[in-house]
């Protein structure tokens, strides 16, 4: 028996990294996951690599139009959603003297409206059933962050305010809306910022060594507090916001 054995579930940005993590747990978890990305390519192949209870469909989360269309299909297809995972979103690092207005919409866009729409259209099914869990992955760089991170410091604190006033509102209604903030995560894109630097060896050991476990989380670990954040185990926890870092924010708490 899985913890979210007959749950049906859609997870933003699915086709790597964190959101891959996130859809294999489901799945292993008893969950029928719909994953929507961008990428269709990369999504095709991690649906034929997990199998019949993951599908993929092609969705830009920023586009009201295209997100309607894949949550109204889960619910027709599947006959409810129980359980929202929004972790598409992308990093940024500008000054903010250079950022082009164009380039601060287009990171708000992704990272905070996409989550918004995806949970404005995810709410409505949730209503009718009286029940939903919504997981908004954000970041540590919404209650502590670092020099050149702007503005993406902002937008995952933004997508922490919104998953409190959401929590708020709707857990009359029988839905959780709760944020997972995990730290350094070894992914892709880590690992690509690992390589761009002068020393990527040098680089690495001294992300490590201000860890207090000495290491940085993996995707299949930040999947593991998902799931139980989105499932029935967790069905006193709304409107939290969970680090998940290996101890980085607690040599800086206040």
């Amino acid at each position: 028996m899985g913890r979210l054995d007959g749950k049906i579930a859609l997870v933003t940005g699915g086709a790597r990294g964190i959101g891959r993590a996130v859809v294999e747990k489901f799945v292993a978890e008893g969950a029928s996951v719909v994953f929507v990305d961008r990428d269709d390519d990369a999504g095709h192949t991690v649906a034929r690599a997990i199998g019949p209870s993951a599908v993929f469909r092609h969705a830009d989360i920023v586009v009201e139009a295209e997100v309607q269309q894949v949550v109204e299909a889960v619910v027709r297809d599947r006959g409810t959603l129980d359980i929202l995972v929004n972790n598409a979103g992308v990093n940024a690092y500008f000054d903010a003297t250079d950022m082009t207005e164009a380039q601060w919409d287009q990171v708000f866009a992704v990272d905070l409206k996409g989550a918004w729409l995806c949970a404005k259209h995810a709410l409505r099914a949730m209503k009718r059933a009286g029940r939903g869990s919504i997981v908004n992955i954000a970041s540590i760089h919404a209650t502590l962050t670092m020099a050149g991170m702007f503005p993406y410091a902002a937008a995952k604190s933004g997508l922490v305010g919104l998953t409190r006033s959401l929590s708020l509102d709707y857990a009359p209604l029988g839905i959780r809306v709760n944020a997972v903030l995990p730290g350094w995560t070894r992914t892709r894109l880590v690992e690509e910022w690992f390589a761009m630097q002068p020393d990527p060896a040098a680089a690495e050991e001294h992300v490590l060594a201000v860890h207090p476990l000495r290491r940085i989380a993996t995707a299949g670990e930040i999947a593991n507090l998902v799931a139980f954040v989105a499932s029935d185990e967790a069905s006193a926890i709304t409107g939290a916001s969970l680090p998940i870092d290996c101890g980085l924010g607690i040599q800086f708490a206040t």
